[in-house]
């Protein structure tokens, strides 16, 4: 079993790459590699797609890599590979995103990515640190979390799905935000599991053996 970690040049890999190889050797779930080199991508049984910064920049330099978008977009759509996205990773799930410019998304899961706006003005924005899953949804990659289980969150921008039983998981910032989203072989989480102590490393080890 092979997952492949893409590495697009939008994010830094090291501590997500640790958190994968940890959990593998615990749940058997074979080798993982941090790649860009869409051949892997291809014969991956597994793909992650981390990304950090603006949504805009991340899919520019995704999409400016086209053999590698078009392998990605082959493996989860066609060959239905288990797919994970991490932060604005997940956002790109989405149908547009409202960051500085509408930008199209994959598709994958239906909604908008836009400014988080808390209804109590003495909340920052970006929202950021430590706060409480609300389970809405039951998933395989979510067996052993519970609500009130602890995520690490960083971002200012926040996906509305179209289709609410999409949302697996929210949190409360002054208002709902979503965590965590999911439909048939793709999951996306808001958060970083890889920095989410032992909720995210759980998760990570469900989506390591995880045959939808």
């Amino acid at each position: 079993m092979l997952t492949a970690l893409i590495d697009y040049d939008s994010g830094n890999l090291h501590s997500a790459q640790k958190a994968f190889e940890r959990m593998a050797n615990e749940v058997g779930g074979g080798e993982i590699v941090v790649t860009s080199d869409p051949d892997i991508v291809a014969k991956a049984d597994r793909i992650v797609l981390p990304g950090d910064g603006a949504f805009p920049h991340c899919r520019a330099e995704l999409f400016a890599r086209t053999a590698l978008a078009e392998a990605l977009i082959e493996a989860v759509t066609i060959k239905a590979r288990p797919f994970m996205g991490i932060c604005v990773g997940m956002q790109m799930l989405a149908t547009t995103g409202h960051e500085y410019e509408s930008t199209p998304g994959f598709g994958w899961i239906a909604g908008d990515i836009r400014k988080i706006a808390p209804a109590d003005p003495s909340l920052k924005v970006p929202h950021m640190g430590w706060n409480d899953l609300v389970i809405d949804t039951d998933h395989p990659v979510l067996d052993g979390i519970k609500s009130g289980d602890h995520a690490y969150f960083v971002h200012s921008y926040a996906m509305t799905v179209a289709n609410p039983i999409e949302r697996l998981a929210h949190v409360d910032y002054a208002g709902d935000i979503t965590a965590i989203i999911g439909r048939d072989t793709i999951i996306g989480m808001q958060f970083h599991p890889e920095k989410s102590q032992q909720a995210g490393l759980r998760m990570i080890g469900n989506f390591l053996t995880w045959a939808p």
